[in-house]
């Protein structure tokens, strides 16, 4: 079992041409130390937690993502552009390269749903998702489908404050692919983009339950995040598995 890969605020490159992009704005990292052995049962076969510090992570994540375009197309209306919410896990495989695990993704449009799961077995969820901004405030919202017990509502504002040079933020943030299990194998999909321009924020409200469905029960009432990050955002480019 390799040692995990070193983290990199910069990206490495994409092998081939990418095969789609997004604009990601208006992030909002909410981060809880939690213990490996309770994220070990959620990650597909062939990974083991990541740790920081002496823990692992779990990461509640609501964004913006619009001008989606597939292999060189323009942007995609309507079903290319949505909020997103997603609870993320931080792993690492048996090579020792790193990656992001999503436990749940909720978004608006039930065919990018659709193709998300059917094309890589993304855990995305069809959801009644939207933001509000206010005097500097972002105000997030997401509601399940078919399962209203499953919702959530953030409330955060950015201090204006640069991160710069933290390795926590890094560990948290600069992650370059995802695993995800298709068809009876996991597999790593890359991606790429600019360094994070990231900000200190602070989280005024939260009433969630994504936390709880994912697997970590009470988590968010019961403890503030360890980690509250803002970032106004980057355009992402995806290749295939490497």
């Amino acid at each position: 079992m390799s040692e995990p890969w070193p983290i990199t605020a910069v990206a490495p490159p994409l092998v081939g041409r990418a095969t789609a992009s997004q604009r990601w704005s208006d992030l909002v990292f909410l981060h809880w130390r939690v213990d490996a052995d309770q994220v070990a049962p959620l990650l597909p076969e062939g990974l083991r937690p990541d740790v920081y510090d002496g823990s692992s992570w779990v990461g509640l994540i609501p964004f913006v993502l619009d001008r989606a375009t597939v292999f060189g197309s323009a942007p995609i209306p309507y079903f290319g552009s949505f909020v997103e919410v997603n609870v993320r896990l931080y792993a690492v495989d048996d090579r020792g390269r790193r990656g992001v695990v999503f436990v749940s993704l909720e978004a608006s449009r039930l065919a990018a749903v659709l193709a998300a799961r059917a094309l890589f077995a993304l855990p995305y969820m069809w959801s009644r998702t939207r933001v509000e901004v206010e005097a500097g405030e972002y105000r997030y919202s997401s509601t399940r489908h078919l399962a209203a017990h499953a919702r959530t509502q953030i409330l955060v504002r950015s201090t204006g404050q640069p991160v710069v040079e933290d390795p926590l933020a890094d560990f948290l943030t600069a992650r370059w692919a995802l695993f995800t299990r298709v068809r009876g194998r996991t597999i790593r999909l890359r991606n790429h983009h600019q360094p994070w321009r990231l900000f200190t924020a602070q989280l005024i409200s939260l009433d969630d339950s994504l936390l709880s469905v994912a697997g970590f029960p009470g988590l968010a009432g019961s403890r503030a995040p360890d980690s509250v990050l803002y970032s106004p955002g980057i355009t992402t480019w995806f290749g295939t598995r490497d």
